[in-house]
């Protein structure tokens, strides 16, 4: 039988420490791990204070690297950004400033070689299928609709 153990508030504390000091976590996820530690509410709420005042959380900075992230390794647009922050529970002014991590210059130069690059994977002669899937692409990774069509009326005639 898989018998879990019992954390003592202490244990919990590092445990937590070292889980928020490998990466930037949100709020939720620190719950979501104490609550499968069997950790009571009190506790949860006394740990997350503690990381909280030690600072090894902070939602503005798991916001903000979350941006940074997704956007550079995954090529994510804005909207699934928001989209992924909002399920975190991430407030709107940490949403918005997460994404002023974003150059506007640089974001629009990702869109353009990440159109190019999906446009020479779609193997379709049909010009209306290729820009339905160039669409469905792009929009499934998040990026703005008008700058999706603007895109699409550039690349495939």
């Amino acid at each position: 039988m898989n018998e879990q153990r019992a954390y003592s508030i202490e244990e919990a504390k590092r445990k937590l420490e070292s889980y928020c000091s490998y990466q930037d976590r949100c709020h939720k996820e620190v719950a979501t791990k104490l609550r499968e530690m069997r950790m009571v509410p009190e506790a949860v709420d006394q740990i997350v204070v503690h990381l909280i005042n030690e600072n090894f959380l902070n939602e503005e900075r798991f916001a903000q690297s979350f941006a940074r992230g997704k956007f550079s390794i995954k090529k994510w647009g804005k909207k699934r950004i928001v989209s992924e922050l909002k399920q975190r529970n991430i407030s709107k002014y940490n949403i918005t400033t997460a994404l002023k991590e974003i150059d506007a210059d640089t974001y629009l130069s990702t869109l353009d070689a990440l159109a190019e690059k999906r446009l020479e994977q779609i193997n379709e002669s049909n010009p209306l299928k290729r820009k339905k899937k160039l669409a469905d692409y792009l929009l499934y990774r998040g990026w703005e609709s008008h700058l999706v069509y603007e895109k699409l009326k550039e690349l495939v005639p």
